[in-house]
């Protein structure tokens, strides 16, 4: 039996003990997803936390997205097993800054990316996902201004696919904002027989759409997951963090992916590791807790979320 088996297994016993869920988010490490007992996106893992009956939730992903899960359920233990997984894109935003960017706007209608600190999303009048993020912007009456925030490349995607001119802030994904046009020409060079699956945050999103045929899907992590076991494609190139590959290689088993770049790795959601799921379990450390007044403010913005899109 390997230290891996063990671990997984003394995880799984714990959280049996506990009464815990396990959430973990595409980009997390393998073996940190074999342990889960539900891998998928920002969307998909907000509505599991939102309706488990599970009296601790453990988040394997990034500290807004425990956040989230700890204003969904105020009731449930929320744990991170690592206060250090951050995210660059939440950073690139403030309170005070969205604050002072409303002033300038009266009357604009706020749509936050998820990857947002709870201060901000209390601020926001919707939370999206990029799994729903073009039903939110086509649920907001036509003659509103829209703040789109925090991520430049998602909102400039979603001018393009919605017809709605968006004033967008400038923040970016560090991971995906690497991701560059050269790395789409690549792709059309050297690999013909694949198709391209491209996260909309990437900084090639909308050059990729220039090649948006039958070799380009722009989608959210759980969309390629969806796409890939449906087509009849069997290799596929993939402009997202590199997270992403074991889970579909998992579930469209006998089909070839790979990353557009290799070096498309987040730092923050590798920061969880399988030993620190054990001893947040263990320990019931790190819990996530958001203030009462922020959380229900945040709180209908994310319900929103939650409410919008497949």
């Amino acid at each position: 039996m390997t230290v891996t088996t063990t671990l997984h297994d003394e995880v799984r016993a714990l959280a049996a003990e506990r009464d815990a869920i396990i959430l973990a988010h595409n980009y997390q490490r393998p073996e940190v997803q074999d342990v889960a007992d539900y891998v998928g996106d920002s969307l998909g893992l907000s509505r599991q936390a939102a309706a488990t009956g599970a009296g601790v939730i453990v988040f394997c992903g990034v500290h807004f997205m425990a956040e989230t899960a700890a204003i969904l359920s105020p009731d449930k233990t929320v744990l991170l097993p690592d206060l250090g997984a951050g995210c660059s894109l939440a950073a690139s935003i403030d309170a005070r800054q969205l604050r002072d960017w409303k002033a300038q706007h009266p009357g604009a209608v706020v749509v936050s990316y998820v990857n947002t600190t709870a201060e901000v999303k209390a601020q926001s009048d919707y939370c999206c996902t990029s799994g729903n993020a073009q039903q939110v912007i086509e649920a907001i009456p036509a003659e509103k201004e829209i703040l789109f925030l925090p991520d430049m490349y998602l909102g400039l995607w979603l001018e393009r696919v919605t017809g709605r001119r968006l004033t967008i802030w400038l923040g970016e994904c560090h991971v995906h904002a690497g991701i560059r046009p050269a790395d789409i020409e690549r792709w059309e060079r050297e690999a013909p027989d694949a198709e391209l699956l491209v996260h909309p945050e990437c900084g090639c999103a909308s050059q990729a759409m220039a090649f948006a045929g039958e070799r380009t899907r722009i989608l959210s992590t759980e969309k390629m997951v969806d796409y890939a076991k449906r087509s009849p494609t069997t290799r596929f190139m993939v402009a997202t963090e590199t997270g992403i590959l074991h889970r579909l290689e998992k579930e469209a088993p006998g089909k070839r992916f790979e990353p557009v770049r290799d070096d498309a790795v987040c730092r923050y959601m590798k920061v969880t590791t399988l030993e620190k799921v054990r001893d947040a379990l263990r320990d019931m450390q790190h819990r996530v807790t958001v203030d009462e007044e922020t959380a229900g403010r945040a709180r209908l913005a994310i319900e929103r979320m939650v409410a919008i899109g497949a």
